[in-house]
């Protein structure tokens, strides 16, 4: 009996820390870039103005400890409107918004270059999928969120 108890502390220790590193968030699974913040209802009437479409947005945040390459990365809503990430990396700790509208991209804000409205002011999902469809990160609202999601 002492012997198979010497040998089932370790295992079960093994176990554990096994369990520990499976069982991560799905966030860190996927890389650690995470839907941080929509904002599905843009300010003012949706009068479909580059300003209004511009209004609305998604923020993503890199949660790791790395700068991760976003190219070829989808962003899309249920509609399967899509915005596919051109080679654009994300630094360690930082945030970066995708806007519906059109603008000149920088390192903090992309733009879908759309002439009408992406996110749904009802309900509506946004989905954040790697180039091989792997999916990051998803965050949902409904009309108890007034204008804007935190995720």
């Amino acid at each position: 009996m002492r012997i198979r108890a010497a040998f089932a502390v370790p295992a079960l220790a093994g176990a554990l820390a096994l369990t520990g590193s499976v069982l991560s968030t799905p966030a860190q699974a996927a890389g650690g870039v995470v839907i941080r913040h929509v904002w599905f209802d843009s300010p003012g009437s949706d009068n479909g103005s580059n300003l209004s479409l511009n209004g609305e947005w998604v923020e993503i945040k890199n949660t790791s400890g790395a700068a991760i390459s976003l190219k070829g990365w989808i962003l899309k809503d249920k509609a399967n409107h899509r915005y596919v990430f051109p080679n654009v990396r994300i630094g360690k700790g930082k945030t970066m918004k995708v806007k519906t509208g059109v603008g000149r991209d920088t390192t903090v804000n992309k733009y879908q270059d759309r002439s009408w409205y992406v996110w749904n002011n009802t309900s509506d999902t946004a989905t954040l999928t790697k180039a091989n469809g792997a999916k990051v990160d998803a965050c949902s609202w409904t009309t108890a969120n007034p204008s804007d999601k935190w995720c």
